[in-house]
């Protein structure tokens, strides 16, 4: 039982968490012929779209109703319909995800009596899927903007139907890239099931080239398949935080779910795949079986690199929930854990204690460690430290590959661990150098 301890700081020094308004947009990006619409100042709309712009090196769509001081003190409803209109005109997309910002929720927007009093006005809207998702920056972090927006989804689009026993809903939480959600389409395919993801940035996010250029997003969920979500035979919700938009399901249309901690790892992507087993009846693909094999045969090659190493995390708490336990699998000890934001598996995670805190805090607990786990803004304490660093997460600005980079399944763990055990492995090697330039040891070593 971990020990969460919440830093008391009067200040953020070197932010480790993203706002929840990210969040959310990343979560609408993985919908077809979106526009994410932040309600803020133009800064922070700026802001998110740089962060996700540098993450992708991929053009990012993302719209703004463009507070200023003068609209911010008599309100807002005028700039979000007229925000609404110039999209509409102008982009025409499908769907609209309207994400707030700190700043008009710490005046108090009624967003949902704006949208009402806006559709009444211009009822050519009524086809138009708005989606509106409350994410302050002044609490939370980009995983529960995420989770915020995928529930917000959920609530408004699917529709009841009759059940599909083909059909599956997949609910992918922040901590997995587009790399993997292509992963487990492919897993979930092979075994005769027919997903839908909510949302599916393994397509639009992937990093592909396109024919012709759109405003909006090209790929992804499409607004057909969100309202079939209703006829799933089953929810499969990936990490902890989409647990609440499973339920959200099981209420609304008696959809049966099962929450996945982590698809990383020889024993959780065993379970994932038996689930899979016995909700489409069909056994397990041979691929898959020899994956196996490869893995088992990758941990034994990477296991004399991980045993008694000291390292140190700093994640969102549904990825570093998965991390926490693979890296446990290989016999690495846990040094230091920092994370974002609250979440019930805190307490739970087997290691002393875990600190919600900033990448100051990090810093002088990662102190002695043999490795860093974090986003490339832990780049500069590796340094500090001269401890190296794999990089993980939310923003990664400094490496190429991250709309491909898979971490889940047999392939994705293999990835990991060769990943990380290089680091570890180079990370020896210098310093048993160092130790012959010092005449400590023989060459012969």
């Amino acid at each position: 039982m971990a020990i969460v301890t919440v830093s008391n700081k009067s200040l953020t020094v070197n932010p480790l968490k993203q706002s929840q308004a990210l969040g959310a947009s990343l979560a609408f990006l993985g919908l077809k012929g979106t526009m994410p619409l932040f309600h803020g100042s133009q800064g922070c709309t700026a802001f998110a779209k740089v962060v996700l712009v540098r993450h992708f090196r991929e053009a990012i769509p993302l719209a703004t109703t463009a507070m200023t001081e003068v609209t911010t003190i008599l309100g807002g409803e005028e700039n979000v319909e007229q925000a609404i209109l110039t999209l509409v005109e102008k982009a025409k997309p499908e769907i609209i995800g309207l994400c707030t910002t700190g700043l008009t929720e710490t005046r108090g927007d009624d967003i949902e009596r704006f949208l009402k009093d806006i559709r009444d006005r211009h009822p050519e809207l009524n086809d138009l899927a708005i989606i509106f998702a409350p994410t302050p920056d002044f609490k939370g972090a980009l995983q529960d903007g995420f989770a915020v927006a995928v529930e917000s989804i959920v609530k408004e689009i699917p529709r009841a139907g009759g059940i599909k026993t083909e059909q599956v809903t997949i609910l992918p939480s922040a901590a997995f890239t587009p790399g993997d959600v292509q992963e487990i389409k492919e897993m979930v395919t092979a075994f005769g099931l027919v997903p839908i993801f909510v949302p599916d940035i393994g397509a639009s996010l992937d990093g592909h080239l396109e024919d012709n250029y759109s405003a909006v997003t090209v790929s992804g969920t499409t607004l057909k398949q969100l309202r079939e979500v209703g006829c799933s035979a089953f929810t499969l919700a990936l990490g902890e935080s989409m647990r609440g938009a499973a339920k959200i399901l099981e209420e609304r249309f008696g959809t049966p779910y099962e929450v996945f901690g982590e698809v990383t790892g020889l024993e959780p992507v065993d379970e994932f795949l038996q689930a899979l087993a016995v909700l489409s009846g069909n056994s397990v693909p041979e691929k898959y079986r020899r994956q196996r094999r490869q893995l088992q045969d990758a941990m034994l090659d990477t296991h004399f690199y991980f045993g008694a190493k000291r390292i140190s995390l700093a994640l969102e708490p549904d990825l570093l929930w998965s991390t926490v336990h693979f890296l446990q699998s290989m016999g690495a000890q846990i040094h230091a854990a920092v994370t974002t934001t609250r979440s019930p598996l805190l307490e739970k995670l087997p290691v002393k204690s875990i600190t919600i805190g900033d990448l100051e805090d990090f810093e002088s607990l990662a102190a002695g460690s043999d490795l860093l786990v974090g986003n490339s803004n832990v780049g500069a304490i590796a340094k500090r430290l001269n401890v190296p660093l794999y990089r993980l997460g939310l923003p990664i600005y400094d490496r190429l590959g991250n709309g491909q980079f898979t971490k889940v399944g047999y392939r994705g763990t293999m990835e990991l661990l060769y990943g990380m055990g290089n680091l570890l492995l180079e990370a020896e090697e210098t310093r048993v150098k160092k130790l012959q330039e010092l005449g400590i040891v023989g060459a012969d070593f």
